[in-house]
């Protein structure tokens, strides 16, 4: 029996706490699509083609985030040959990964946040087609751009699968990390709802999760998820003027998140951040600088 599991026919994923989608070429060749954290996971993929006799003919990031890219060199040592894509400015931080610590705590990361959580090892990307209807590795696809999550993502679709890839988390990612990763909120919500409105969808399967047949109940469940963070950042900046850490323990506390190592911090900061630039679009908070610090207050 295969490590792949079939979702359709010529489509299979990879389950773990990453997905990785396999999409067959019907001539014995397959595109990845995420090639998860690291060289364990990326040896259980190969492993999966060689199970049911598929060669790589490339490789899709949906965005630059390590746990998506990360096997991407243990699989291109095997295959040196082989072209990897992604959204544009995700190819940059994919060819250069130092990008995404530096982006988190905004200046050299310090050696607590260059784990392979956020560091992962470089491999070279070029840019990927423009959404819509293409052909990546010799399989024909439809990307769909949902950015948010990331600074830019693309979702992929092949006839009734869906591969929402972080745009959407399933049910127990979402009440693991009750803080959703987000850079933009607003656009992340945006995404999910438009993923909602797609017709002729049979499964979809997120980036982190269980494929599903309820499409319109995930796009819920994490609309629901994100506002849960928004009134949590809006109530925690109405207790009274602070800056963004003051504000990420008080939603901490709040929604009963327990940090213990600098990268968790570093990540949800960048949460709480995300919520605070939606709220200042909308008028509901302001921001000013008081004694030497950068302060969020309630509007009135």
């Amino acid at each position: 029996m295969s490590s792949l599991s079939p979702l359709a026919p010529g489509v299979h994923v990879l389950p773990g706490a990453v997905n990785s989608l396999v999409l067959e070429d019907g001539r014995g060749g397959a595109l990845l699509v995420d090639t998860g954290l690291d060289d364990g996971h990326a040896r259980k993929l190969l492993r999966g083609l060689t199970e049911l006799n598929l060669t790589p003919t490339g490789i899709l990031n949906t965005h630059s985030h390590a746990d998506h890219h990360g096997g991407n060199a243990f699989i291109l040592k095997k295959f040196p040959e082989l072209k990897v894509f992604a959204p544009p400015l995700e190819d940059a931080i994919i060819t250069h990964p130092i990008l995404e610590p530096i982006g988190l705590f905004g200046a050299r990361p310090p050696k607590e946040l260059q784990s392979k959580f956020l560091l992962a090892p470089p491999s070279p990307a070029r840019l990927a087609p423009e959404p819509g209807l293409t052909r990546i590795g010799g399989v024909s696809l439809e990307l769909i751009e949902v950015a948010g999550h990331a600074s830019l993502m693309y979702a992929v679709r092949v006839g009734g699968v869906l591969y929402a890839a972080d745009a959407l988390f399933g049910p127990e990612a979402l009440v693991k990390h009750p803080l959703v990763f987000c850079q933009d909120s607003a656009l992340q919500k945006e995404a999910a709802a438009r993923l909602g409105e797609l017709e002729g969808v049979q499964v979809t399967l997120p980036g982190h999760g269980d494929p599903t047949g309820d499409l319109p109940g995930l796009v819920a469940a994490n609309l629901s998820a994100l506002e849960r963070v928004t009134d949590a950042v809006r109530a925690a900046v109405r207790v009274g003027e602070a800056g963004v850490d003051d504000l990420l323990a008080r939603v901490c506390d709040a929604l009963g998140v327990q940090m213990t190592n600098a990268g968790a911090v570093v990540l949800n900061r960048a949460v709480v951040s995300a919520h605070l630039t939606e709220l200042l679009e909308r008028g509901e908070v302001g921001l000013r600088v008081a004694g030497n610090r950068l302060v969020f207050f309630p509007e009135a």
